[in-house]
């Protein structure tokens, strides 16, 4: 699909060789390893109280380039992933080298917010972002905030979306790599040609629910040391400790596919079709003339949060973003 409305003259994707094909756009990042540097910047932890009465904090990590007129962009990683992580750094780089703030959230249960959280993230709990929106700093906020989310912090965030309405805080949004449907997607990740990719996520999954700070009890740690699957731990874990049914309701209740009609600030989505996780007829079969806030941008290649593209260093997904956002705040 052509770039759409709000992206300029960005470029149709091209894969970067040698990284050609969905496996290695998925993977070039862990293949590789290299930090992006965002010395440049001076960093700041704001640390975010949710109002649930649980005592967690959520951990933000916030530079300020001064001056700047330009909307602070919130970035929300995905499952296993924390600010740290090389695509939340890479679009870091990419907003503030632009002369936008930009903040690096750790949900509930990963990186700096482990040791503050008893309980743990899941693609909906949405009550976390609109408390950790509502709980920052006005010298943050500034120009107003946009939101970029990947993968799971997507699917989080689109559903936040369309919870908030005309009015919220979050003035325009950037989605890469949702999984629309989440019982879909979990049933591609169990695929046999996705088993790497399976037990890598499983295995952080594992690591981040059960490190310390975490409030388990003696069942429910020897379930999710013992899941051999994703599906195992929503089931076990994740749908009875935040009152679902079962993982097939959690999954219904929280895919971010049904909330996008209710979307009504400007929002982006970018997808490759070839991505290994995530079936492409999710996208195919959404209406997207039904909701003008919506511009899809669905790519033939670029696999899963990978988009190395062909003459930049840097990614697709956030050259497209940068300019979508730019757009956006006119």
């Amino acid at each position: 699909m052509a770039p759409g409305r709000g992206l300029g003259a960005l470029p149709a994707f091209r894969q970067r060789l040698p990284w050609l094909g969905a496996d290695l756009q998925t993977l070039r990042n862990n293949l590789l390893r290299r930090a992006v540097d965002l010395s440049a910047w001076t960093w700041r932890d704001a640390v975010l109280p949710m109002l649930d009465r649980s005592g967690d904090r959520l951990v933000a990590r916030y530079a300020l380039p001064n001056p700047s007129r330009a909307p602070t962009v919130m970035l929300i990683h995905g499952l296993g992933g924390s600010a740290d992580s090389t695509y939340v750094r890479a679009a870091a780089r990419a907003f503030l080298a632009a002369g936008h703030p930009v903040l690096r959230l750790d949900l509930r249960g990963a990186g700096a917010s482990r040791p503050l959280c008893a309980l743990m993230y899941h693609a909906g709990r949405t009550q976390d972002l609109a408390d950790a929106l509502a709980a920052l700093p006005d010298f943050v906020v500034g120009e107003g905030i946009a939101a970029m989310g990947f993968s799971l912090g997507a699917n989080m965030l689109l559903k936040y979306l369309a919870e908030q309405g005309e009015e919220g805080p979050v003035r325009c949004a950037v989605s890469v790599s949702a999984p629309l449907d989440l019982a879909a997607t979990l049933a591609a990740m169990l695929r046999p040609r996705n088993a790497l990719y399976h037990r890598y996520l499983l295995r952080r999954l594992q690591a981040d629910a059960t490190a310390p700070g975490a409030a388990l009890t003696a069942r429910e740690r020897a379930l999710i040391a013992a899941a051999r699957t994703i599906y195992d731990i929503d089931q076990g874990f994740i749908a009875p400790r935040n009152g679902f049914a079962d993982a097939a309701d959690y999954y219904a209740r929280c895919s971010s596919g049904r909330f996008l009609p209710s979307i009504r600030v400007p929002t982006l989505l970018v997808h490759a079709l070839d991505d290994p996780w995530i079936p492409a007829a999710l996208y195919a079969q959404v209406d997207w003339s039904a909701n003008p806030a919506l511009t899809p941008l669905l790519s033939k290649h670029g696999g899963h949060v990978g988009f190395h593209a062909a003459g930049s260093a840097t990614p697709w997904h956030d050259q497209a973003a940068l300019a979508f956002v730019r757009a956006a705040g006119r």
